[in-house]
């Protein structure tokens, strides 16, 4: 059974630990030590993950699978977005899932669980950022209906990258 619940100050070692997990399983190989190294430390250190969940515009939820913490999400709304795109949207900054559990639809329900915030907040769409090589999260967003729109800079240690943004136009019923 697979359960998304909102995740509090509590839950920090929790995210820290998923987020230091995946996101070594997804680009480890492909990116130097000391450049991962250097990431990780920036932005899965206890005092960052602290402002970040503290902050009430970057919502958390965690994934349960049969109560065993698998993933979480991260949003950013209003000023905590990562890029000014526009007021009436949300950031999807993070879906983690760890990789033992890819293929139960742990990714989905938390991308269900963005649309679901991005409704209730009445945005007009959802977007993020993903790394031009990361093929596997390319191809599910745009399963999901998100299409490019622009792209960035993401600095991965001393490594400058390519991220493509992507965007879903939410359909709320005013």
């Amino acid at each position: 059974m697979i359960e998304i619940k909102r995740a509090h100050l509590e839950d920090l070692i929790t995210i820290q630990n998923i987020g230091i997990q995946c996101f070594t399983e997804t680009f480890s190989e492909i990116n130097t030590p000391e450049n991962m190294q250097k990431y990780l430390q920036e932005n899965f250190n206890t005092s960052q993950l602290t402002l970040e969940i503290n902050n009430p515009d970057s919502p958390f939820y965690i994934a349960f699978c049969d109560n065993e913490p698998v993933g979480y999400l991260k949003l950013n709304l209003r000023n905590a977005q990562t890029e000014t795109i526009k007021d009436e949207t949300i950031e999807i900054q993070r879906i983690y899932v760890l990789k033992a559990f890819h293929g139960k639809k742990i990714g989905q329900l938390l991308l269900d669980q963005a649309i679901k915030v991005a409704e209730e907040y009445r945005v007009d769409y959802i977007w993020l950022g993903v790394w031009e090589e990361n093929h596997k999260a390319l191809q599910f967003y745009a399963k999901n209906g998100f299409v490019t729109f622009d792209k960035h800079i993401f600095i991965l240690g001393n490594d400058q990258q390519t991220d493509l943004l992507m965007k879903l136009a939410i359909k709320t019923k005013f």
